[in-house]
């Protein structure tokens, strides 16, 4: 058996060959200094609630049918591995229970890990001008959430057919909204993340999060111009490829932190983060606490049974402590 296992190792030899062109040049590789990490990694506070690792369940999905099963998963895996987890869009329970069952996931999650509900800015300048902010309050409450999550989307609502128009620049009513009611906010976008002066303005606000959502992963403006004749799916295109990658915004939100004090509070780096090693660079390098988030990797394996979910997230995080013990971030690499 023995034998056999070295002649393997022989013929895997000749196929594991690396090359420079593949080096991930931002680590330095540490061997020497650290065990093998323990299966548990030690609890942390974030957004006032303890987490025990640094992935974020970005919004998902709401209201369709599969939803109930999907979001169920997520909140189950939320509190087995404790993890921090933001709703999909909340729209659609605002005024009507219908589908009240596949937001209503805080039994699952349980009360200590972070839960947060979502609506869209364009919803939230809408209520604020009916004055039926109190809407939002009962929203949050009634989801027994930590606090909601008000997505930007301002390309998004232009590209879908029944969009919604806004009327005033979204930082308007995300100040509006934070005059109105006191409920903790986390801001994000949809897709393409945001640049630097929209960073600074956000920065400047006692907010709890900046979600990125950046450029580089699930793109919801690309996504609505998929539902587009194709006439105007070519005419749209260009707007597709727009926007900024989490490694642009990080460098700016540091950079902005060093400037000036701040008053939010942390970061959940978002968009384009396409495995553990992307997530645990970007948290490395922040000058905020954060924590990282996979939307489309985690709900590729959240639409099924909860057993394939949970292989994938407890393997992620076994690899995740791993970079943590034995890789540092190159303090020499200036990125692409």
């Amino acid at each position: 058996m023995e034998k056999d296992r070295k002649l393997e190792h022989i013929q895997m030899a000749f196929d594991s060959q690396t090359g420079f062109p593949e080096q991930d040049r931002r680590f330095i590789y540490e061997p020497l200094l650290a065990a093998h990490p323990e299966k548990d990694s030690h609890p942390f506070s974030f957004l006032g609630k303890q987490m025990r690792a640094p992935l974020w369940v970005s919004s998902m999905t709401g209201g369709t049918g599969v939803a109930k099963n999907i979001n169920r998963n997520l909140a189950q895996a939320c509190r087995e591995f404790g993890l921090g987890m933001g709703l999909g869009s909340c729209r659609k329970i605002l005024f009507d229970k219908t589908y009240w069952e596949d937001f209503d996931v805080r039994d699952l999650i349980g009360p200590d890990q972070p839960f947060w509900a979502n609506l869209g800015v364009a919803q939230v300048e809408q209520l604020l001008a009916k004055k039926e902010e109190q809407a939002i309050v009962d929203l949050i409450g009634n989801l027994n959430a930590d606090g909601l999550i008000v997505h930007v989307n301002p390309l998004q609502e232009w590209f879908q057919p029944e969009g919604d128009h806004l009327t005033q620049p979204p930082l308007e009513t995300i100040q509006q909204l934070m005059s109105r009611i006191q409920v903790p906010l986390i801001v994000k976008e949809v897709g393409q993340g945001m640049g630097r002066e929209s960073l600074r303005e956000l920065l400047k606000l006692p907010i709890e999060a900046i979600e990125f959502a950046a450029y580089g992963g699930t793109n919801f403006s690309k996504l609505e111009m998929m539902r587009e004749d194709e006439a105007l799916q070519t005419l749209h295109q260009p707007f597709a490829f727009v926007g900024q990658t989490a490694e642009q915004m990080l460098k700016d939100v540091n950079s902005l932190v060093d400037e000036s004090e701040v008053a939010c509070r942390s970061l959940i780096i978002s968009g384009g983060v396409k495995n553990y090693l992307d997530g645990y660079y970007l948290v490395s390098k922040s000058k905020l606490p954060a924590v990282f988030g996979m939307a489309s990797a985690v709900l590729k394996h959240a639409t099924g049974d909860y057993k394939d979910l949970k292989i994938y997230i407890e393997n992620l995080l076994s690899a995740y402590r791993m970079a943590e013990a034995y890789l540092r971030v190159n303090s020499a690499y200036e990125g692409q």
